[in-house]
Formats: C-alpha cells, sequence, structure tokens
C-alpha cells in the first residue's frame, strides 16, 4: 500500500465543502464512540447501524458519502479496539472485552477512546468520488457540493488501475487541502547485497554517529525557526479572540510550524534511504521517546532531533529494500567498553570513553558499535527486530510487512508534503 498525495485546487465554496465533510466525518465518528460509551460491548456491525439511522435523523449526515460514513466509524471502532485485547472472534465483529492493552503493557495507542475535536481529513472509499479521464482532476459525487477539484503535483497516476484505488482522502493543512490516494500495490525493491553492516547511535549533538566512526550533524530545524515562531506566536496573543485577523494570525503560526514539520520529516526520510540502500543489515537504539522526553531540560532537544521519524522511515525502507533492520535494547551501550567489554561509568556531560586498557574513543562511536555487535549476535533473521541484550533465548521479531503495523503504525506514505 503507497500513498500518492497532491495539492487539491479548487474555489473557496470548495473549500468550505470541504471543511463541512470533515465536520460531519466527526460527528459521525464522535456519535460511534458516545454509542459504545453508552452500550459496552456492541461491535462492528451494531456501529455500522448507527451509521445508517444517523442518515435517517440528519441530514447533513445523509449529504456525506456512505462510503465516507462507513470510514468513519471504522476509525472510531479502531479506537476501540486499540483499548482491548486485539483477539477478534472469527466473524471480526466484537473484541475480546476482559483483558486491556494497558494491563498487558502493550507498546502502542491503548488508551481510552477519546472524542474527536478538531478533524483535518475525511476519508472515501471506492464510491463517493471520480477521477477524469486525464487523471488531473477529481470530483466529489455526493451532495457536500465539494464537485471537482485539479490535482497539483508530480505523481502519475496513469500508472495505475482505478480498481487498486483503495481509499481517497481529503486533507486539511495550514497551507491549503490535499487529496491523498491509498493505491494498494506491492512496493518492495530488488535491491543487491552490498556486503556491509552499520551500528546508529542517536544523539543531541551529532543526528546520528554510525560504527565506521562518520557522524551526521543535527539540523535543529526547530532551533533556527524558533524566534520566527516566537513572532507569530506575538502577533496571535495581541488578536482578539474570535476575531478574523486572530484566524489569519493562527494561520501564518500554523504554516512556520508545518514548515519546521517537513523539514524534519523530509531530513529524517533522506538520512534513512542513504543508510539503508548503503547497508544489509542496520542496528539502531529501541528508545522510549515519550519516556525521554519527560525531562524537561532535554524535551525540546529530543523532540526536535526528530528520533522517532528517523526509526520510522529506517522500518518502512528496510521492508522496502529488503535489509535486515535490527532494534537494540540502549541500556549499557555507551557504558560498556566496545574493545574489552569493561563497564566505564560516566555521565551524560562525558563524550569521550576512556577504558582502562587503554582504549579511548568517542562516547557516540562506542555505543554505535556495542550496538552492532549485539544486533550480529543473532544471526539468520529477517524483517526489523527488537533485541534485548540482557535476554536470553530467542528474542521476539516482527517479520516483513508487519513493521509497519506492529512496530510503529501505519507507514506507507513517500510522497513529500
Amino acid at each position: 500500500m503507497i500513498v500518492l498525495e497532491f495539492k487539491a485546487e479548487g474555489k473557496t465554496t470548495q473549500y468550505a465543502a470541504i471543511d463541512e465533510a470533515i465536520r460531519t466525518a466527526q460527528f459521525v465518528r464522535n456519535k460511534s464512540i458516545r454509542f459504545w460509551m453508552d452500550n459496552r460491548g456492541v461491535g462492528q456491525k451494531e456501529l455500522y447501524r448507527l451509521s445508517k439511522s444517523l442518515r435517517d435523523e440528519f441530514p447533513f449526515v445523509k449529504a456525506l458519502n456512505s462510503s465516507a460514513c462507513q470510514a468513519s466509524i471504522e476509525r472510531a471502532y479502531s479506537s476501540i479496539a486499540r483499548f482491548y485485547t486485539a483477539h477478534a472472534s472469527s466473524r471480526g465483529t466484537r473484541p475480546t472485552q476482559c483483558l486491556d492493552n494497558c494491563k498487558k503493557s502493550v507498546p502502542g495507542k491503548k488508551g481510552y477512546p477519546r472524542f474527536k475535536k478538531n478533524s483535518r481529513s475525511v476519508e472515501y472509499k471506492i464510491s463517493g468520488w471520480k477521477l477524469s479521464e486525464t487523471r488531473k482532476q477529481v470530483t466529489f459525487t455526493d451532495k457536500k457540493g465539494i464537485g471537482e477539484l485539479k490535482l497539483k503535483g508530480t505523481w502519475d497516476l496513469n500508472f495505475y488501475q482505478l480498481e487498486q484505488i483503495k481509499r481517497v482522502r481529503l486533507v486539511c493543512r495550514a497551507d491549503g487541502y490535499y487529496v491523498q490516494f491509498l493505491i494498494g500495490v506491492d512496493n518492495k525493491v530488488d535491491a543487491h547485497p552490498t556486503a556491509y553492516t552499520i551500528g546508529l547511535d542517536v544523539g543531541l549533538k551529532e543526528f546520528y554517529t554510525d560504527s565506521n566512526g562518520h557522524s551526521e550533524p543535527n539540523p535543529r530545524f526547530y532551533r533556527t525557526g524558533e524566534r520566527r515562531l516566537k513572532f507569530y506566536q506575538r502577533r496571535v496573543s495581541r488578536k482578539r479572540k474570535g476575531s478574523i485577523n486572530r484566524k489569519k494570525a493562527v494561520n501564518k503560526l500554523g504554516r512556520v510550524h508545518l514548515k519546521i514539520s517537513r523539514q524534519r520529516e523530509e531530513h529524517a526520510k533522506r538520512m534513512a534511504r542513504c543508510v539503508i540502500q548503503s547497508n544489509d543489515l542496520v542496528a539502531y537504539e529501541d528508545l522510549r521517546i515519550k519516556n525521554l522526553v519527560k525531562n524537561h531540560c532535554l524535551a525540546k532537544s529530543i523532540n526536535d532531533a526528530g528520533w522517532y521519524q528517523f526509526r520510522k522511515w529506517l522500518e518502512y525502507f528496510g521492508v522496502k529494500f529488503g535489509r535486515i533492520t535490527v532494534a537494540i535494547n540502549p541500556a549499557y551501550t555507551s557504558q560498556e567498553c566496545s574493545n574489552c567489554g569493561a563497564v566505564v561509568k560516566k555521565s551524560l556531560s562525558t563524550r569521550t570513553h576512556v577504558c582502562e586498557c587503554g582504549f579511548v574513543i568517542d562516547r557516540d562511536w562506542n555505543a554505535a558499535i556495542n550496538i552492532l555487535k549485539t544486533a550480529l549476535s543473532t544471526v539468520g533473521h529477517t524483517g526489523t527486530w527488537i533485541l534485548d541484550p540482557n535476554a536470553s533465548g530467542d528474542s521476539t521479531s516482527t517479520h516483513a510487512g508487519e513493521v509497519l503495523y506492529e512496530q510503529v503504525g501505519s507507514m506507507n506514505e513517500e510522497s513529500s508534503a
């Protein structure tokens, strides 16, 4: 599954219709969550029946395409299913409601389902839209009044059959509206072996340091644009709440935030692609970013580094190019000597590893070597693995094709924003 994204060009009335469709989809999702709260134990079929009753009761819901309503129901049910154990019945309509993921300490999103306040997208299935013969325009045929939108982008939809387009999504961002096409194709690429392996240690001073001693500088996009962010934030605070000028100021502030996020994502994507294409095995730290940002002194720098985005793209390109990606427990990787194995305790401010055996090396370089050694201790595996160097026996793995959902969520969008 790949995602092709285009900028949508239309009239002001069409943009207003898109906003109305997004609000309607949010309304259907929140109604589904409320119905589940009031009737614990209902499954996806009951929520589909709720969608039909909502269409009969509210005219603005009936104006939205039925497939878009069903997609909103599915989004609501996915948040409900995440809260419970992922053991569905044979019909796929009712999850086992005895043990939730919170009690089982399952990583990832698992909290209580919440209501959406500011949705930014609406999703259509195979109906409710129609592509032009040139594949340069898309027309939404429901009664919301969106109509025909021009597609601005470099992707060519003529390479794909209409049957391959599984869903179409309208997304609202600070700089405009976008149309995303979810296409069901095999995105794997046959790559020749390189006979190289590498270990990566991410940091704040350097973006990463590999086991060969090479370091990539940390671009610090947020720090660079922080002065401009403060300028627009002051302009927002000076405007009267609810006024049109405040909305314009908020939009300008959002554009700056959007630019920084795109810069960080594009940098992580480019670095990950280069690393994956140059090596047969890539080992990196299995960091828990949510725990690390609890340190208020380093939270801004950690979020600005984009470690999670980098790992996400490493795993995605690892599956695409058939490379092995290994996530290593980061415990003691910086303390252990990569030469003799002795533990040399050091604070975070100590940037040089000095061992009693006479081995002197940069702290991050030493950690990258330890990460690679731990990864190479287990051979004959494929896909993305999470290894614990202190554990015995076989390590758990996520096989190729499942990593996108089990490890980092759905990550199949290669198109730039």
